[in-house]
């Protein structure tokens, strides 16, 4: 890059006046697919003979506005000597013919960033008058990307939304129009109440004529491509989201009544289990001798004061409450059992009185059928009996 810098500046300084210079660009602009290998001709005629040194400058057009342009390569004649700037290197190339007037920039797999003003300049010894340099576009031509279509606002009665349509990419830059449909698939006339622009469709006081299937098309002069949306217009009592909040709502309330109910269900018959239970220790512990030494209550207030998450030692005061606590519910339990036995006492008795009932009826009944018999036999036996004969007569 210096080297040609510095070659241009001696080509300045021995410049001499006479002859002219003629460089030119077939057309001013040209247009490629994106991905394609290009090249951008360029021409040129000088009335100079036998040129000591003859540079040929290609650059393109800055990204930003006022700054520098990107030089892409320089060629040298007569050493022949081509230099390419790193941006560009081993996509850039120079067919250059300097007797026949041609230097050429072939460029490969181009890209959107190519999508820039390129500059063809010349520079002669002793020949600087004239056009020394032509420019042209390049146009990359990329067929737009499949759009996409949102919705933007609330679909209800009365409200205004917009529907957007965009490519992510494209060029030139596509054009969007919008189509609709009914209901029914039938096409109709575009909503009157409405603005197209810029591949934003702005629906105002919507209806239930709003409602349809809505096409969107992105188009440049490569090609084009689609998106749908269907736009379902409700009442605000209607919208989907609130009831499907408040069916969502009911049913993780009736989950959590059923969790609660069984909950309860088990706990209750767990309670009852551990009174049975309690039922059956109370014999056990009543059975038992009390003990003299009061070595048991020392040890039952030894459990009190230290429960199973507490290891700190009680006060007297709350050793003692603890205690009749716990003395009131022993007496409890054992007036529950003996109210048990009680009944059970009664229901024996009962059965003992019902049981003397049915033997005295039993031993009745059968002395009544015994005498019966008895009865019976006697007098088939006195009937069989041949009457007595008197001897006598």
């Amino acid at each position: 890059m210096e080297r040609w810098t510095f070659a241009l500046a001696i080509l300045c300084l021995v410049w001499s006046d006479g002859g002219a210079v003629t460089v030119e660009i077939p057309q001013p602009q040209y247009e490629f697919a994106r991905g394609d290998n290009i090249t951008l001709p360029c021409t040129f005629k000088t009335t100079k003979v036998n040129p000591a040194v003859i540079v040929v400058t290609w650059s393109a057009e800055a990204a930003e506005v006022d700054a520098e342009e990107n030089q892409v390569l320089s060629h040298f004649w007569p050493s022949g000597q081509t230099d390419i700037t790193s941006k560009y290197e081993g996509r850039a190339s120079l067919d250059v013919d300097i007797k026949r007037g041609r230097a050429n920039l072939k460029l490969s797999s181009i890209t959107l960033d190519d999508n820039k003003s390129f500059e063809c300049r010349l520079l002669i010894q002793g020949d600087d008058e004239g056009t020394p340099a032509d420019t042209t576009r390049l146009v990359v031509l990329v067929a737009p990307s499949t759009p996409i279509c949102k919705i933007q606002g609330t679909a209800e009665y009365g409200q205004n939304i917009n529907l957007t349509c965009r490519s992510e990419e494209g060029s030139p830059p596509p054009t969007y129009t919008w189509k609709s449909v009914d209901t029914q698939s039938m096409p109709r006339a575009p909503y009157p109440r409405s603005v197209d622009k810029g591949g934003i469709l702005s629906l105002f006081n919507i209806s239930k004529e709003s409602s349809g299937y809505y096409t969107c098309t992105s188009t440049n002069k490569i090609r084009s491509a689609q998106c749908n949306i269907t736009l379902s217009v409700m009442p605000p009592s209607m919208n989907i989201g609130s009831t499907a909040g408040i069916i969502g709502g009911v049913v993780a309330a009736l989950i959590v009544l059923i969790v609660i109910i069984y909950c309860c269900c088990c706990r209750k018959k767990k309670e009852g289990e551990e009174e049975y239970a309690m039922g059956k220790v109370e014999d056990e512990y009543h059975d038992k001798e009390p003990n003299t030494n009061g070595g048991g209550r020392r040890a039952d207030e030894e459990e009190s004061v230290r429960g199973p998450d507490d290891d700190r030692v009680r006060s007297p005061v709350e050793r003692r409450d603890d205690y009749e606590e716990r003395s009131e519910r022993d007496y409890d339990r054992r007036r529950d059992y003996d109210d048990r036995r009680s009944d059970y006492d009664d229901r024996r008795s009962d059965y003992t009185d019902r049981r003397e009932r049915y033997d005295d009826d039993r031993h009745y009944d059968d002395e009544r059928r015994y005498d019966d018999r008895r009865d019976r036999r006697y007098e088939d036996d006195d009937r069989e009996r041949a009457p007595r004969r008197d001897y006598d007569d």
